[in-house]
């Protein structure tokens, strides 16, 4: 006799279901800086003719978006029906253009300036900023409840990784340089390109709005950097040993870093959101550490510490603010008598006899 089996699988709801890619992708995001730093490295002790390293960012970028749209229109291309493209109004292609400009243009180039002048740690730790800062925008701009709990939360993640650059060099002197700004340039403008897209989502199909955006940006990104820099940046674009490579970067960080963290902004809410990012700065040192033998210092500790703290404060199933105002309201209060009755015994007070204390504390 069949006895009925429970398919634990249909009890998952969209939002948990969007955290859990939430959690994957910045696994994914964590060790994406530290897998492009490694690839430019590989690159530099094989360069080719002229001498010249063919994995730069710059390419890794360019090319990795490239292939990343071959699996995203076989996977999505039932999205891309006429019915679908009539419904687009011109502010939807606005939020998609929009989108690829911050997301597959902006933020990966600042990132990558950023990983040139500084190291893969400080990258990671400055981004920082980054949870409090979505909570905050989704709160103005998209009109999203703002969880106090998840915020205090990333500022306690923030506070432990400031502790970690500053103590990260001898002496405890903190650098703050081009690198370190760039890098805080490119977290304004991926929690931007966040809002953009959570708000975009709730309107376009995913396939369209990934392959769109994928398409659109990359062609916006080689305009930039022909523009600033010279179209000779892509000279080595189809170099053999950046095709034997750039495979490790294009299919877990642009294909399915990508993926997972639209799935993750369409069905997570922002405070799971924020919440798991809090996590990806202990995630993206202990890569850097693995990947590139890179020292995070005598602040690892203590900053990880508070980091994994702020992850325990945002998963408590009670508001913190309102428990800690009923501790406060039920705090002992101590009068004089109260704390004289304490330190003296109480038959040796004037006047004492023997009743038990009574007094207030």
């Amino acid at each position: 006799m069949r006895t009925p089996s429970t398919n634990h699988f249909s009890t998952i709801t969209p939002t948990q279901f969007g955290l859990g890619f939430a959690w994957l992708g910045v696994l994914i995001y964590a060790a994406s800086n530290s897998i492009a730093t490694l690839l430019v490295d590989i690159g530099a002790a094989s360069p080719v003719a002229g001498g010249r390293n063919a994995i730069t960012f710059t390419n890794l970028l360019f090319l990795g978006s490239l292939i990343s749209l071959i699996p995203m229109t076989v996977l999505f291309r039932g999205d891309w029906t006429r019915k679908n493209l009539r419904r687009l109004s011109w502010g939807h292609w606005g939020l998609l253009t929009l989108s690829a400009l911050l997301s597959s243009a902006l933020t990966p180039g600042l990132f990558f300036f950023a990983l040139e002048h500084s190291s893969v740690t400080n990258v990671v730790l400055v981004s920082r900023i980054e949870p409090p800062l979505f909570l905050l925008a989704a709160g103005v701009f998209l009109r999203e409840r703002v969880d106090l709990k998840a915020f205090t939360a990333g500022l306690v993640a923030l506070f432990g990784a400031m502790l970690i650059i500053v103590l990260r060099e001898s002496g405890g002197h903190c650098v703050f340089g081009i690198g370190e700004i760039a890098a805080a340039l490119a977290t304004l403008s991926y929690v931007a390109s966040a809002i953009v897209a959570r708000k975009a989502l709730k309107e376009i199909p995913m396939g369209l709005f990934s392959i769109y955006r994928t398409a659109a940006g990359t062609l916006i990104y080689f305009a930039l950097i022909s523009v600033l820099r010279g179209p000779q940046q892509f000279q080595d674009v189809f170099s053999p040993v950046l095709l034997s490579w750039i495979w490790l970067y294009a299919l877990p960080v642009v294909v399915v870093g990508q993926l997972t963290w639209f799935i993750a902004l369409k069905y997570a809410r922002s405070s799971d959101v924020a919440l798991a990012s809090s996590f990806s700065p202990v995630a993206g040192v202990v890569f850097a550490m693995l990947l590139l033998g890179e020292n995070p210092g005598a602040g690892l500790l203590p900053g990880g510490a508070l980091i994994l703290l702020a992850i325990c404060v945002g998963q408590l199933k009670m508001p913190v603010l309102p428990e800690l105002k009923r501790i406060w309201r039920k705090r002992p209060t101590f009068s004089p008598e109260g704390i004289a009755q304490l330190v003296v015994p109480v038959a040796a007070l004037p006047g004492a006899n023997n009743r038990a204390y009574t007094g207030s504390y």
